[in-house]
């Protein structure tokens, strides 16, 4: 099977994944705003979210196992499966307990296609490539959440609830359909696959039958470190500037696109260097740096976009970075356990900003909460840094 950034299954895969991450990013905003004109609430509309990247987050350590057991075609197809066909149940009732027995399942379903996806782009790319075929992926998860994201509620006030959770629902279910066709590791694979590891992983990984904690704890701390701080931007701008209306939506949009050119700029730079991990420190200082203007946008909204604009980036450059950095590190047999430890670090750490963060603002103000994000980023920095040989 070709195993390059042109090859038909790859493709299609990146294809699968922007229609499974477009239902996803369609309803982000959309169910807290269901739920809460359903009545619930603040508390309510917030849970709604948390729900759905907790059983996510505790779906992804049991996914490695799954890929080993059935396949990483079987898991994608089941976890798009889950996440798109309870969808349109949505539109039945307001009410807090339904909507969040569906967000639980859809949360099993996207903890299942994260991982899967991910381990899929080390299955069907070259190692060589590994970077730039990391950063189309980063695109494909991208581009769809920088133009739903803000579409979803848009198209609720123009047509109602009912079109949009029809068409979150059916975009991941076209998505498991596209995945039929990828030609990807079957059942049993990789239990036969020889052990052998690229040179820059030498020593951090040992026997291809390491234990789970040998992998490398610098990409998981980078990737932490710098979704926090995205999460604590994306969810408390708006209340932090509240008196510059153009100025939020620009820097939400300015973090997103931040980060698919920082995914780029790393998926080109690390395929020519060949040293995974070596971007991390210079992902979390400019991510660092960011929160340092984002702290400042009271004094001039203008700071919030130039802020927010350098997150993205550096989150960008450390997503690429340290995915590439875990799968060189965990070798052929264990892409799905690097795969599921990216992807918890994402989800956790977004979690954590959303969370981590409120606690902080709420008896010291957001100054004080985006100033420890910024802290904890030029904290890590020094930690992150890649050791030689």
């Amino acid at each position: 099977m070709p195993r390059s950034l042109s090859a038909p299954s790859f493709l299609l895969l990146l294809a699968a994944t922007a229609l499974a991450f477009g239902g996803y990013a369609l309803l982000l905003p959309v169910v807290p705003l269901w739920v809460s004109r359903g009545g619930s609430g603040a508390f309510g509309a917030g849970l709604t979210t948390g729900v759905l990247m907790a059983v996510t987050v505790g779906t992804q350590l049991l996914v490695p196992a799954m890929l080993r057991r059935i396949g990483h075609r079987a898991v994608l197809v089941t976890g798009s499966l889950l996440l798109g066909l309870p969808t349109p149940l949505l539109a039945l009732s307001a009410d807090l307990a339904p909507v969040l027995a569906i967000s639980a399942v859809r949360g099993v379903g996207f903890g299942m296609a994260t991982v899967a996806g991910s381990a899929l782009v080390a299955e069907l790319v070259e190692p060589s490539a590994h970077g730039r075929a990391s950063a189309r992926y980063g695109y494909a998860i991208g581009v769809p959440q920088l133009a739903l994201l803000p579409a979803g509620v848009a198209v609720v006030d123009l047509t109602g609830f009912t079109g949009v959770l029809l068409a979150a629902g059916i975009a991941p279910v076209a998505g498991a359909l596209v995945v039929a066709f990828v030609r990807g590791p079957r059942r049993g694979r990789l239990a036969d696959r020889a052990p052998a590891r690229p040179a820059a992983s030498r020593g951090l990984t040992g026997h291809p039958r390491a234990p789970r904690h040998r992998l490398p704890a610098a990409p998981v701390l980078a990737m932490l470190a710098c979704s926090t701080a995205q999460g604590g931007v994306i969810t408390f701008a708006p209340l932090a500037v509240p008196g510059a209306p153009a100025a939020v939506p620009a820097a939400l949009f300015a973090t997103a696109l931040g980060a698919l050119l920082g995914r780029g700029f790393a998926g080109a730079r690390t395929d020519r260097s060949g040293r995974p991990g070596a971007l991390l420190p210079a992902g979390t200082l400019v991510a660092g740096a960011g929160m340092l203007g984002v702290l400042a946008a009271p004094l001039a909204p203008l700071l919030l976009v130039a802020g927010a604009t350098a997150v993205g980036i550096g989150f960008g450059i450390v997503q690429n970075d340290s995915l590439v950095a875990l799968f060189a590190a965990a070798g052929p047999l264990y892409y799905g356990q690097a795969s599921a430890a990216w992807n918890i670090a994402y989800d956790a750490g977004t979690g954590l900003g959303a969370a981590g963060l409120g606690a902080i603002a709420e008896p010291f103000g957001f100054v004080a909460a985006f100033g420890a994000a910024a802290a904890l980023l030029l904290g890590v920095t020094p930690l992150v840094r890649r050791r030689s040989g």
